[in-house]
C-alpha cells in the first residue's frame, strides 16, 4: 500500500498526517487553506508519488464549507481522495479510549484507512454542483417566503383580518392590494369603481370588469367588517408593505432559479427522463437533479435508497422485535421533494396513467391496507427503481412499459 494523507479540516486550516505503508507516522503539522500552503501540499504529494511509484491515499472527513477549498484543490491537480460523511469517519475510527483533538482525528483516520477499503470518491461533473448550489439557494428561499408569509398573516390579522377572505393569499394580487390597504381606513372614500380600476392594475390576471368590480365591493365590505387592533399610523402597518413587498420579490426571484435551472439541464438524459412521468413538471426534475445529483455514481437502486434515506432499518433483539423504519439518515431534502412529488402524482390520477399511482392504490386495497405514509414510501422507492432503470439506459417512461417493472 501506498503512503496515506489524512487531514482534519476545520475553518480556514486542516491538521494533517503522513503514514506509511508501515503504519509509521512520517509527518504530522498543521496547514493553512492558502495559496502557498496548497502549492507546499502538492510538492509533498508529488514526492511520495515519485517514492511510491504512484499516489498516495487521501482521506479527510467532510466538514460543509470549510472542507471545500480542499477538495476543490485537490480536483483541479487531478488527485483522487476518499470523502468521508461525518457518522461514517466517527464509526470507523470508533474506540474503547481516546483523545479528541485535531492532531489525533487526522491520526485515526489514517489509522482507520489500513483497517478499511475506502474506495476514491465520485467526482462529478461541475453541471451537477451547480444545480445543488442552485436548489439550496431555492431552498433558502423557501424558507424566507414561509417565515414572511407569517408574520404578513400575524400582522394583518392586527389591523385588517377580513382582507385575507377577499382575495386568494398566495396571489400577486393579494400582496399588491396589501401595500396599497394595509388598514381599512386607507379605504375611507373610496368608491367600487375607483377600486375596480386599481384592482385591474394590480392583477397579472385577465380579470373581467365584472370580477374587479365585484372584489371591489367585497374589499369595501371587508374594510367596513373589519376591527382593527393597532391603528393606521401603527409602524406594524409599515411592516405589513414591507413583508408583502418582499414577498413578491422572492416569488420572483424562485421563478428566476427555476427557470435558470431549466436553461442548464433541459438538455440532459436525466431531465428529459424525469419530465416524462406524469405529475413532475420543470420545478420538480431540476430539484430532483439538483439533489441527486449525477445518478450513474450509484451502482443500484439500493444505493439511491440508502442514499435519499428510506432504507429499512430493521430491530430486533430475542423475542424483541420493533417495527420496520425507514432509516431517515440520507438526505432529508430530496425525500421531502420525492414525497411531495408522489402525492402530486396521486392528485392527478383522474387525468394521467401512471405505475406508481397504481402500486398506491394497490397497497392501499383493504382488507390489508399499509397507512398512507408506508405506502407513499413504497412508491417513492419504486419511482427511483424505475427512473434509475430509464435515466441508465436513456429511456423515456412510458405507462405500458413501466407496467412491466
Amino acid at each position: 500500500m501506498s503512503h496515506v494523507i489524512a487531514f482534519d479540516v476545520s475553518m480556514g486550516k486542516s491538521s494533517l498526517v503522513v503514514y506509511d505503508h508501515h503504519q509509521h507516522c512520517q509527518y504530522e503539522g498543521e496547514m493553512e487553506h492558502t495559496q502557498a500552503a496548497f502549492h507546499a501540499l502538492h510538492k509533498r504529494i508529488s514526492a511520495l508519488e515519485e517514492q511510491d511509484g504512484r499516489l498516495p491515499a487521501i482521506v479527510f472527513e467532510a466538514t460543509g464549507v470549510y472542507s471545500q477549498p480542499l477538495e476543490s484543490f485537490l480536483q483541479e491537480q487531478g488527485f483522487p481522495y476518499s470523502r468521508l460523511n461525518p457518522l461514517e469517519a466517527k464509526i470507523q475510527t470508533a474506540a474503547m479510549r481516546r483523545q479528541k483533538t485535531d492532531i489525533s482525528d487526522a491520526h485515526e483516520l489514517a489509522k482507520s484507512h489500513f483497517r478499511n477499503m475506502r474506495p476514491d470518491t465520485y467526482v462529478q461533473a461541475e453541471f451537477y454542483g451547480q444545480m445543488r448550489a442552485l436548489a439550496r439557494y431555492g431552498e433558502d428561499i423557501e424558507k424566507e417566503i414561509s417565515q414572511n408569509t407569517n408574520r404578513l398573516h400575524a400582522f394583518l390579522q392586527l389591523s385588517f383580518p377580513l382582507l385575507e377572505t377577499v382575495f386568494t393569499k398566495s396571489s400577486v394580487l393579494f400582496l399588491n392590494i396589501v401595500q396599497l390597504f394595509p388598514h381599512p381606513i386607507c379605504l375611507d372614500g373610496a368608491s367600487s369603481e375607483s377600486l375596480r380600476d386599481q384592482i385591474l392594475q394590480a392583477t397579472r390576471k385577465n380579470l373581467s370588469q365584472a370580477q374587479a368590480e365585484k372584489k371591489a365591493v367585497e374589499l369595501l365590505t371587508a374594510a367596513r367588517n373589519s376591527y382593527a387592533a393597532i391603528g393606521p399610523e401603527d409602524v406594524r402597518c409599515q411592516h405589513l408593505t414591507n413583508f408583502a413587498r418582499r414577498l413578491l420579490e422572492l416569488r420572483t426571484q424562485k421563478k428566476e432559479i427555476i427557470q435558470q435551472m431549466v436553461a442548464l439541464s433541459k438538455d440532459t438524459v436525466e431531465f428529459q427522463v424525469l419530465k416524462s412521468f406524469p405529475g413532475i413538471g420543470d420545478a420538480t426534475a431540476v430539484q430532483l437533479i439538483g439533489e441527486l445529483g449525477d445518478i450513474q455514481r450509484f451502482r443500484n437502486a439500493k444505493q439511491i435508497n440508502a442514499y435519499t434515506g428510506i432504507d429499512i432499518r430493521r430491530h430486533q433483539s430475542g423475542k424483541l422485535q420493533y417495527k420496520d423504519r425507514i432509516n431517515k439518515r440520507g438526505n432529508k431534502r430530496l425525500r421531502k421533494i420525492l414525497y411531495n412529488m408522489v402525492m402530486n402524482m396521486i392528485s392527478l390520477r383522474a387525468k394521467t396513467q401512471n405505475t406508481i399511482v397504481d402500486h398506491y392504490d394497490q397497497l392501499k386495497k383493504q382488507p390489508n391496507g399499509k397507512l398512507h405514509q408506508v405506502a407513499v414510501i413504497a412508491c417513492v422507492n419504486k419511482f427511483l427503481k424505475v427512473a434509475f432503470h430509464l435515466i441508465q439506459h436513456g429511456l423515456l417512461y412510458h405507462y405500458e412499459s413501466g407496467k412491466a417493472s
